[in-house]
């Protein structure tokens, strides 16, 4: 089959979104079928490559760096004529998916869409709490348009039933156990960080931003660092409030946006990762810190209560004060974050990515054969 994927974001930009777009991408040509993917133009893009499509983008407020597509009726329509997709998966709500989603139901093609990000939750921390209503109902207009939206966690479906979104079909999330992995972890990666073999690294991996309530990680480390002084706070990501924190923290140490096995590697040489984040559709980051052994405190929602047993393969909380109190009782207890990390560990190498592609091909095989099934029968 030929299949089409419209994202606002691909690598090499570094965030849950994309990463997984490209998984589903890859994965779906592994299982033989044509891919083709349309995208925004990004800074330093040469000609693109025989499946890409690339559009004209403009430059995310606040976000160096990160680019969002504008819409493209006129180029989608003559590229979805001359190569009709089977299927079409839109993964991002900005004006490329709008613009996707629209000339892709004109042309009768049958669209599942993502939902990936929640902009509602977003708001608040950039102090527009008052539009999340607007942003909610924004959200749902765009996807119930398409045949099935498509979610990551059971309990997201839910919320979304609950409040008017039509089609909201389970695609869980799975973790790459070949590259996150404990024993990527490197003695002289922590000697860099001035860290002996038995210290302490609290790790935060992911996008340096307001959303992702990153005072209160900080919070916990202070906490934790009262009580261990050797304690050293590692920062893997970029974002707006890099440079801030760097000037207010100058202990903190900002490793960047770090990819592929050196990511892994970061990963696995952490011994507490700790996920404040209370605004995420899923956080990806949560299935590859327990992949790779890493105890983790994290709210319970999302990956943490799809995905992680409290009390067993990490610590999933509901509150700031239980947060801060995980994360310090963790820090002093090396046998329990030990095992809470092994066990972690073991639970990922369940879920593999080949059965999500697997789950995702049959769904966008389903509309394409239902669509042909309803035109047959129109004739």
């Amino acid at each position: 089959m030929r299949y089409a994927i419209v994202t606002e974001t691909y690598p090499p930009e570094v965030n849950g979104v994309a990463l997984t777009v490209q998984g589903l991408e890859n994965g779906l040509r592994k299982r033989g079928h044509d891919v083709d993917v349309v995208r925004p133009r990004q800074q330093h893009d040469g000609d693109p490559a025989p499946h890409e499509v690339l559009v004209r983008s403009a430059a995310l407020p606040r976000y160096p760096g990160l680019r969002f597509g504008l819409p493209a009726p006129l180029l989608l329509a003559r590229q979805w004529q001359q190569q009709r997709p089977d299927a079409i998966y839109v993964a991002t709500e900005g004006p490329l998916g709008w613009s996707a989603m629209r000339t892709a139901r004109r042309l009768g093609i049958p669209v599942a869409s993502g939902l990936h990000t929640r902009f509602d939750q977003y708001l608040p921390d950039y102090g527009a709490a008052w539009l999340q209503g607007t942003a909610l109902r924004w959200m749902r207009r765009f996807h119930n348009q398409a045949e099935a939206t498509l979610v990551p966690t059971r309990e997201l479906q839910q919320f979304l039933q609950e409040n008017g979104f039509n089609r909201a079909r389970l695609l869980a999330r799975a973790v790459d156990g070949s590259q996150f992995d404990p024993n990527k972890r490197d003695a002289a990666l922590r000697a860099g960080w001035g860290v002996q073999d038995d210290g302490l690294v609290v790790i935060y991996v992911g996008r340096i931003a307001a959303e992702k309530n990153l005072g209160l990680a900080i919070s916990a480390f202070r906490r934790i660092q009262q009580q261990r002084p050797d304690a050293r706070f590692v920062w893997v990501g970029d974002g707006p409030m890099r440079e801030t924190l760097a000037q207010q923290h100058p202990d903190f140490i900002f490793c960047g946006v770090q990819r592929g096995q050196a990511l892994a590697r970061h990963f696995a040489s952490g011994d507490l990762f700790l996920f404040a984040s209370r605004s995420e559709t899923f956080g990806n980051v949560t299935l590859e810190a327990m992949a790779s052994g890493v105890a983790t405190v994290a709210f319970n929602y999302g990956a943490a209560r799809e995905h992680l047993q409290n009390g067993y393969s990490g610590i999933a909380v509901d509150n700031d004060e239980t947060f801060v109190a995980a994360a310090t009782r963790l820090a002093n207890d090396d046998e329990i974050r030990a095992t809470l990390g092994a066990n972690a560990s073991r639970a990922m190498q369940r879920l593999h990515p080949d059965q999500v592609v697997a789950e995702f091909d049959a769904l966008l095989s389903e509309l394409a054969n239902r669509r042909r099934c309803h035109a047959v029968a129109a004739a």
